[in-house]
């Protein structure tokens, strides 16, 4: 854990703890998201998933319209705006959790934080037209990734002589001009993006970007680790996406113990339980 950063941190008045691993959970409200794309794309199914997620002990649920997979469907700003904004509502009012919103679009952003979103994530670290604008305004936290492609494109190969400093290197550019924005540094989440597609990142660099995490780190702000059901699990295990949850589990693990402050997950009661047991053996 790196000692630099805050402990605390405000979500639009719900407080998150930083001081030990968050899980996030993930609730897709698309019909195409990689993972579970199409289960929770009903306003009833997404609210009882979130209870679910929040019974499990998640500590964030993290709510996202538009997918991010290659070949993905490209949808407008009013249509994402109407997928997430009543999840969102709807969450806020039931549960006393931090919400975030995972969008890039500067409408959204402005529509949910109104509708009670505590963070912005956004995996295109704020570069769409107006999205720093519209982050600094709602004075939430964000929570910038590294991509390398603005939309999934097949046949993309992507090429680092450091992966770790390279992707250190954006996000820390990312994050000094969204600073001289007015977004404050405290304020500030980042997340190296694991992951092929837009997220440029092949089996082999996702494992060294996990093998150093911990460097992440020395740029002074919290980081979440988004690895549950990647690509590169099954590179490995030559496995589906739904048969990766012991794997995602012991990256968890992995990811836990070289400090992230965030655990972005699908299986939100198997990850809890995981941390709730290193957590006691680390006070044993």
């Amino acid at each position: 854990m790196n000692n630099s950063v805050n402990k605390s941190l405000d979500c639009a008045g719900r407080l998150l703890d930083l001081g030990r691993p968050n899980v996030m959970g993930i609730l897709n409200v698309t019909p195409d998201s990689f993972s579970d794309g199409g289960r929770y794309n009903t306003f009833d199914r997404a609210l009882q998933h979130a209870r679910e997620m929040v019974d499990a002990g998640a500590g964030i649920i993290d709510i996202g319209g538009e997918s991010t997979r290659p070949g993905a469907q490209i949808i407008s700003e009013a249509e994402e705006v109407d997928r997430v904004v009543p999840v969102i509502e709807a969450i806020s009012k039931e549960f006393d959790i931090v919400v975030s919103v995972d969008t890039s679009s500067a409408a959204v952003i402005r529509e949910a934080t109104s509708a009670g979103a505590g963070i912005v994530n956004d995996v295109r670290a704020l570069c769409r037209p107006g999205a720093l604008e519209a982050a600094a305004a709602s004075q939430v936290p964000v929570i910038l990734m590294h991509s390398l492609v603005e939309q999934p494109e097949s046949g993309f190969v992507p090429a680092y002589e450091n992966v770790v400093d390279e992707v250190s290197g954006y996000l820390a550019s990312r994050a000094e001009l969204c600073q001289k924005a007015g977004i404050a540094k405290e304020k500030i989440i980042l997340d190296p993006g694991f992951g092929g597609g837009m997220f440029g990142k092949t089996p082999a660099f996702d494992l060294q970007m996990i093998k150093r995490f911990s460097e992440f780190h020395r740029l002074g702000y919290p980081v979440l680790a988004g690895v549950s059901r990647k690509s590169f699990i099954g590179a490995v295990l030559e496995n589906t996406a739904d048969e990766r949850l012991s794997a995602s589990l012991a990256v968890a693990l992995l990811l836990a113990q070289a400090g992230a402050q965030i655990i972005r997950v699908h299986d939100v009661k198997e990850t809890v339980d995981v941390l709730k047991i290193a957590n006691a053996v680390a006070a044993a």
